[in-house]
């Protein structure tokens, strides 16, 4: 890291401060209109930390992803990078802030370029930013890189192309890829939804030891709970282009606040033998970001706002996320007496 990216004390590596991403309605090419997916998110990531989103297919996750790697532009707000805010930087200046955000994206066959070996894939962000020194130089950092993947023995692996390797070694190479360069932050995008089980194991290993040994920051998207329960320090619950709660991983699976949270956190398998957990089975889907109720805009799926006798709040009243460390956007936050 040069002198001039280094992080002040009690600074977070990234700041979102009312982020909003918008796209245009395909409906017509006439009366086109701006859709919010999303819709005023704000929260921090210290260095070495793992911040987990978690919501619905979309629910905005992605999209915040995108705007944070300036892949979608942002409509409103602020993305601050050590302090900076890069969400409205020109490319020149962009691109020299790249190499310390990378992404790791869902499908590990569509980010590779089918026609690079592995030894090329890893090599070509060294060559694109001009690091790594002479050849002899870059070989040894590529080669080292590919072992600290879990690719091993790195000599082995490097002539294969992507076509050659299973769906975890893919991702391994992957995220070789995208650690070459020593970023502070990974992106990384449900980088384990397309894989079979067996192999998710060893793909969160190796993230959180990446975090351990490098003290990169991942901002860690996903749609199951238990997973983000078992890889981040923090999650933040995404609904409808909005975060509706956020803290400590614990907390929030053991005493989630928001309606919603509930739900996702009733339907985690219990281990133990014996034990029970009722379910709490939501209503309909997640309506569209082109038609977002008024008020909260959980409230028309939400069990409490039926079991309180459908308070006019709910329905006028667009509850804030407060600044706490374990905060929930809802009017009825302590209520618990429904058993959600």
């Amino acid at each position: 890291m040069t002198a001039e990216a280094t992080t002040s004390p009690g600074q977070p590596l990234l700041a979102l401060d009312g982020l909003v991403v918008s796209y245009r309605s395909r409906r017509g090419q006439r009366a086109r209109r701006q859709i919010r997916a999303v819709d005023g998110v704000s929260f921090s990531l210290g260095s070495g930390e793992i911040l987990a989103l978690v919501g619905e297919s979309g629910c905005g996750k992605t999209s915040i992803v995108r705007a944070i790697a300036r892949l979608e532009e942002v409509a409103g707000g602020r993305v601050l990078l050590r302090g900076r805010d890069i969400a409205h930087l020109p490319q020149r200046a962009l691109r020299r802030i790249r190499s310390d955000i990378q992404v790791v994206f869902q499908d590990p066959f569509e980010s590779l370029d089918p026609r690079l070996t592995a030894y090329e894939t890893v090599e070509e962000p060294l060559l694109v930013h001009k690091r790594g020194g002479t050849r002899a130089a870059r070989r040894e950092q590529v080669l080292a890189t590919l072992e600290q993947a879990g690719l091993h023995p790195a000599e082995a692996f490097a002539p294969r192309y992507p076509h050659q390797l299973s769906g975890g070694e893919r991702q391994r190479l992957v995220i070789a890829g995208a650690m070459v360069l020593g970023p502070d932050l990974v992106l990384a995008d449900e980088p384990v939804s397309m894989l079979d089980v067996s192999v998710r194991a060893g793909i969160l290993k190796l993230m959180l030891d990446l975090r351990d040994t490098r003290g990169v920051s991942i901002l860690f998207v996903t749609h199951d709970l238990s997973l983000a329960w078992v890889i981040s320090d923090r999650v933040a619950v995404v609904y409808l282009g909005r975060i509706v709660e956020i803290g400590p991983a614990d907390a929030i699976i053991r005493e989630p606040l928001h309606p919603y949270t509930k739900a996702l956190v009733s339907v985690i398998p219990v281990p133990e033998t014996g034990a029970a957990r009722e379910r709490t089975l939501l209503r309909g889907e997640a309506p569209s970001p082109s038609k977002i109720p008024g008020g909260c805009r959980f409230h028309p799926r939400c069990p409490l706002y039926r079991h309180l006798g459908e308070p006019e709040r709910c329905r006028t009243d667009d509850p804030a996320l407060s600044a706490l460390a374990h905060a929930a956007a809802c009017h009825f936050a302590a209520q618990s007496s429904c058993g959600i």
